[in-house]
Formats: C-alpha cells, structure tokens, sequence
C-alpha cells in the first residue's frame, strides 16, 4: 500500500481514535513549520507527523507505521544534522511534547520524558544544583544525544552524557514496551549508550545527576586569528595539565558582534577560548588567570547561570541555519597540526562557520568503556568542524570546504566519530570503526533481537545480519 492510500480520510480517523496527540499532514496550515527541522539544508515532506503525547501514542503510531508499510523517522529536537528526524512520504515520530520530569535531589536521580531538550532539562534540574553533561546548544533534544554520545561542556568533569544514563523505556519495532536496565535489559541499556536508535523508541530516560552550579565563574576570552598559533600551543600546555574542574574549548571563529568585543574584530577571525569551572567561583577566578596572562584582546568573564553558559553558542547556531560537519579525535594536538587547522581555517568560506578543539582527560580519561556502546580514543583532543551558513549563501563551497578540512586532517586525527557525528555521506567502515569490531557485533545481536526488520534505519544505522 502506497504511502497516499495510507493516508485517505477512514485510515486516519481510525488512528485518531488510538492517538492522543496531534496529527499533522501536509492539508494542515501548520504542516510548514511542523516538518522544519534544525538544519537549513534539508527540506523534507513526510506524509504524517505524529505528534506524540504518551508511550501509548508512540505504539499507536508504529503499528499505523507497519500496517501501511510507511518509512519512519524519530524526532525529539529536530537537530540532526544529516537529517534523521525526517523523511520524505513517511512517518514522523515526534516525542517532543513528551516534556514530563521527575527529580530525587538526595538520590541525584532524574526521570524523563523523551521530548525534553537540554534548556528544560538544564532548568529543572539547576532548581537543585544538579546537572548531566549536555549538549552544547540548548533547544538540541536530550535523547538524541545522550543515546547518540553526548558532549558537552562538563566532560571532563563527569564524563559523556550516555554515561550517565542508568535506564530507559523503549518501544519496539513490534510495538511492545521494554525496560533497559537493571531493572530490565542491562544489554539494551548498554547499546542506548552510544548505539543511538536504533533498537527501538524511547519515550523515558533515568540519569544519574551531578552537583553543578547553579552559579559557576565562565566566559570567553579572544584573540586576533594572528595570535593562533601562541594562543593554540599555550592552551594545549595548559589542559594537559588543568583539574578536571576546568572546562571549556578553543573556538577558531569570527569575533561576534557583540559589546564586549572590540569593533576592530568583530566579524574578523579570531581566536575564542571558552572557559568554565565546575566548582566554587573563588576558584574559578584563580583558575582562569593563566589565560588572562595570554594579554586577550577581550574577555567576558563573571560568575554567571549555569544555564547561561548553556546558552553561549545558541545566537551562533538559530534554527533553519544549513550545516555540514566533520568531527574527529586527533591522535595529539601537534604543532604540525595548530598549523593545518589554522591555514584551513583561513579559507572559511562562511564567517558563521566555527571549528572548535575540545580538551579531554580528566573523567573522559577514567570511563569505563566496557559500560557503553560507544568506544572513545585514549586520547586528548577532538575536533569539530561545523560549516554554518545562511540560507542566502549556497551549500556546494561550503560543503566542499568541510570535506577539506577533513582531508588535510587526515593524517593527524584518529579516523573514528562519536556516531552523532558521523554524517550520511560518510562510509560504513567509519561506523563500524568507531565502534570497533567486538563492539559492533554486539550492537548487531541487539539489532537483530529488538529491530530485526531495520525499521529503525533512519540513524546512524547498524543493519540487523539479515540486511533488513
């Protein structure tokens, strides 16, 4: 059955008797801004989009899914970058109104609902001064990425987001409801760390929450671009050696036109380093004073929200931005290589766009990798290479300009991603090798159990052994 027959009037006033939520379809004045997801560049038309109000609603829609044969997609906060969280003629499964919260503070535990994005989470739990490592812009989902990875600022001082996931509800290819756990699949909870969605949907999240905040000393100091190369080796020097309590990353970006920047640089390139203690403000003021000995050009440092510092990268990434990236560990962070970031850098072809390096060590150093699906380097620096740039300005130089930024870095980074990050037009073997080889067939046999008809395939995708 074609995916228009799937949608004549009986069909979809049969599934409305089942479902809570709100169904949108392209005869809806609000279809347009329903199907908008984060990233500019991709411009899809599902058939439907179910707008989900329950883990009862999610089953209702599946089954919808399966019996008229309709390609799905999942959504929580619509920033997949490749564009995942939808499709075109098929279905949308959008959790997003799925916004419930319940927190222990003397336990540190918080429970979800999937339709929460990092700002709300953020929120609720700063109430108590506890918080995960979360994304670093705040409306991104938290499910997506805390299931796909999850970095974010306090890495290095509570390590990736995935780890600290202790359970989760999922709902099936079948439609059935299943725990992962120890209150249930220990496997499975263990493939939702890292293994992204591709077991099934999940409608509620338990994490294990950490004391931060809710007041931390934090900002950004800048350099002109000519002072890369100092900049860049001095703050290599000083993470290798920084607590764990110093958090933060090196942005290779245009000045923001911003008060505190200086006219002279503002919208000219620079050098940002973003900075932030997970501790007492007293401290962070003395921590940061080995940066401000590197005599930046500006600073914007102060004991601020927690929440605020979440938000410092939101103005630079709005929604309907077009985005193509290329992320990776490097091996070392080598002079050779301070000096091919900064001469690809040059050749920007979108001031918006940004690379930033970020430090590891510290807990990223002590996970244990044999807890999560995800498989992390041992090593101590990533990169992000995020092309951003209007919807004025076309996507072919900017594309291109990623893919060679990736290229002259070959020879320096690792050849592995966190799978958030690995892009659609990239190979299998860079998934399969970001997992490694035990690791994956691992993912495969959850695959197999929980998705054998690859249902889930709009991912990161880990195809069952069958093909699906």
């Amino acid at each position: 059955m074609t995916p228009t027959t799937a949608l004549e009037a009986v069909a979809l006033d049969n599934l409305r008797g089942t479902f809570a939520g709100e169904l949108v379809t392209s005869a809806d004045a609000s279809y347009d801004e329903a199907r908008r997801i984060f990233n500019g560049m991709i411009d899809k038309r599902p058939a439907l989009i179910a707008r989900c109000t329950s883990t009862a609603d999610v089953q209702a829609v599946l089954a919808f899914a399966r019996e008229h044969e309709l390609e799905v997609a999942i959504r929580c906060g619509g920033h997949s970058t490749p564009g995942y969280s939808s499709c075109d003629e098929g279905l949308v499964i959008d959790v997003g109104p799925m916004k419930s919260i319940e927190i222990d503070p003397e336990a540190r535990v918080a429970t979800i609902g999937a339709g929460l994005t990092w700002g709300e989470f953020d929120a609720a739990c700063q109430e108590h001064g506890l918080a995960v490592t979360g994304g670093r812009v705040s409306d991104t989902g938290v499910t997506g990425l805390t299931i796909g990875s999850g970095s974010g600022w306090l890495e290095r001082m509570y390590g990736i987001s995935c780890e600290s996931l202790i359970g989760a509800e999922v709902v099936t290819a079948a439609g059935d409801v299943v725990r992962a756990g120890e209150d249930g699949d220990p496997e499975l909870l263990w493939g939702l760390r890292g293994g992204g969605g591709n077991f099934g949907v999940v409608t509620e999240l338990t994490f294990k929450l950490h004391p931060v905040g809710p007041i931390v000393f934090a900002g950004m100091l800048g350099w002109p671009r000519s002072e890369g190369v100092r900049i860049m080796r001095a703050y290599r020097e000083i993470m290798e050696s920084a607590p764990d309590e110093v958090a933060g990353g090196l942005a290779i970006i245009h000045g923001p036109p911003a008060p505190f920047v200086p006219e002279e640089l503002q919208l000219q390139p620079i050098v940002g380093i973003i900075f932030m203690y997970v501790g007492p403000v007293e401290e962070g003021e003395r921590a940061v004073q080995v940066l401000r000995d590197l005599e930046p050009a500006f600073e914007a440092l102060q004991p601020m929200p927690y929440t605020a510092v979440q938000q410092l990268l939101d103005e630079g990434s709005p929604k309907g931005i077009h985005e193509y990236f290329r992320i990776d560990w490097l091996k070392e962070l080598s002079d050779d290589a301070i000096d091919v970031i900064l001469d690809q850098a040059a050749q920007v072809v979108s001031p918006m766009t940004q690379v930033v390096l970020e430090p590891l060590g510290g807990a990223m150093d002590r996970m244990d990798r044999s807890s999560m699906a995800l498989e992390m380097p041992d090593t101590r620096w990533a990169y992000h290479c995020l092309g951003l740039w209007p919807d004025a300005m076309p996507d072919e130089p900017n594309v291109a300009w990623v893919r060679g930024f990736m290229e002259a870095l070959k020879p320096y980074e690792v050849g592995k991603a966190y799978p958030n990050f690995i892009a659609s037009d990239e190979s299998t073997e860079r998934l399969v090798a970001s997992y490694g080889p035990e690791k994956y067939a691992r993912l495969v046999a959850l695959k197999d159990r929980y998705d054998p008809g690859n249902v889930f395939a709009l991912n990161a995708n880990i195809p069952p052994s069958t093909g699906g």
